[in-house]
C-alpha cells in the first residue's frame, strides 16, 4: 500500500480501449482473475455493479486474465473472447491478458499476493490504497473515491493484516518443499524463520507441532512444542486453535503409536469439552471438530 502504482503490461485488450498507465484523479480497481476461479466467476457480477454504479465518480474498473491455463496467448485469447461473449455479454470495463507473467512479476509478487480473485485499488494519486478480496470493495470504494480511505485506521490494520498473511504463505510454501524433500534442517529453519515474523499464526504453529512429530517422529522434541499449542488453544478458547491442537492428536491419518497414551487422552479430553461448549460454529467447522471428538470418545473407551 501506498506504492506508486506499477504499469499495465499486458499483451492485448480484449474488452475496452487500450490503457497502458492510470491516469490521476480516476480511481481504478485491477482486478486479476481467471475463467477457472469460482470466487472469480462470483465476483465478476458484482464488478460491473461497481462499475455502473462509480462511474461518474471517476471509477476504472480493469480486470487482468493472467492465469488462464492455454498453451498460446493465442489460444488463450481466443478462448477469453468466446467465453465473456457467452457469460457476460454485457460487461461494461477492460479486459487485458498476460501470458507472460510480467503482470505478476509487477503486481503480485512484490504485493505478496499469491492468490486469486485479488483486487487492486489504485486511488487518484496512482497510489495502491489497496490489496485484498473483491467482497471489500463494497465498504473500501466509497472510501478511496472521496479521499478518506489511506490515511484510516482500517486501511492500516488491513495493510497488516494482509502483509501477515504474505509472509504466512511464503513460510508454509518454504516449510512444504522441505518436508517434501525430507530436509527437516530446511523445514525447522522455515518454521523459525515464519514464526519470527509472525508469531500468532496457528498455521506456523501447526506446521511446527506436525513437522516434530508426525513427519520427523521426533517425541522429545515435539511433545513440548504440542504442550504449549494445547495450552494456548485452551487459554485462546478459539475453535481454529482448539481444532488444529485437536487434529494433532486424534487425526486418524496420523500414527499416534509413540505419543504417552495417558497425557494424550488427558489433552483431548480438556480440548474436547472446550470445542463441545463452543456456540454458533459454522457447519463444516462442527462437522470436523466434532469428528476429532468423536475420535476422542471413541479411543478412550477402548483402552
Amino acid at each position: 500500500m501506498d506504492s506508486l502504482v506499477p504499469a499495465l503490461k499486458v499483451q492485448n485488450w480484449l474488452r475496452g480501449e487500450p490503457l497502458a498507465n492510470s491516469q490521476p484523479g480516476k480511481v481504478y480497481v485491477v482486478e486479476f482473475w481467471a475463467t477457472w476461479c469460482e470466487p472469480c466467476m462470483s465476483a465478476m457480477p458484482d464488478l460491473i455493479q461497481l462499475q455502473e454504479e462509480y462511474r461518474n465518480s471517476g471509477l476504472e474498473v480493469v480486470g487482468v486474465a493472467a492465469d488462464e491455463e492455454a498453451a498460446t496467448a493465442d489460444e488463450v485469447q481466443a478462448y477469453l473472447d468466446a467465453w465473456l461473449t457467452d457469460k457476460f455479454p454485457k460487461l461494461n470495463f477492460r479486459i487485458g491478458i498476460d501470458c507472460t507473467g510480467e503482470m505478476d512479476k509487477l503486481w503480485m509478487k512484490p504485493s505478496f499476493s499469491f492468490g486469486i480473485p485479488s483486487s487492486f485499488v489504485v486511488d487518484r494519486d496512482s497510489h495502491i490504497a489497496f490489496i485484498g478480496h473483491p467482497r471489500d470493495l463494497d465498504s473500501v470504494l466509497p472510501q478511496v473515491l472521496d479521499g478518506s480511505w489511506r490515511t484510516s485506521d482500517q486501511a492500516k490494520a488491513a495493510g497488516r493484516e494482509r502483509i501477515a498473511r504474505g509472509r504466512e504463505e511464503v513460510a508454509l510454501s518454504k516449510i512444504s518443499a522441505a518436508v517434501e524433500m525430507e530436509d527437516w534442517k530446511m523445514a525447522l529453519l522455515a518454521i523459525e524463520e515464519g514464526t519470527a515474523l509472525v508469531p500468532d499464526s496457528i498455521h506456523l504453529r501447526a506446521a511446527h507441532a506436525d513437522t516434530l512429530l508426525h513427519k520427523m517422529r521426533d517425541m522429545h522434541t515435539g511433545l513440548p512444542v504440542l504442550r504449549q499449542l494445547v495450552r494456548d488453544a485452551i487459554d485462546k478458547n478459539d475453535e481454529d486453535w482448539l481444532v488444529v491442537a485437536m487434529n494433532q492428536l486424534f487425526n486418524p491419518a496420523y500414527d499416534h503409536t509413540d505419543f504417552p497414551s495417558v497425557e494424550r487422552f488427558a489433552m483431548g479430553k480438556e480440548l474436547s469439552e472446550h470445542i463441545l461448549a463452543l456456540t454458533g460454529l459454522e457447519d463444516d467447522v462442527k462437522a470436523y471438530s466434532y469428528q476429532l471428538v468423536a475420535r476422542y470418545y471413541y479411543e478412550s473407551e477402548r483402552q
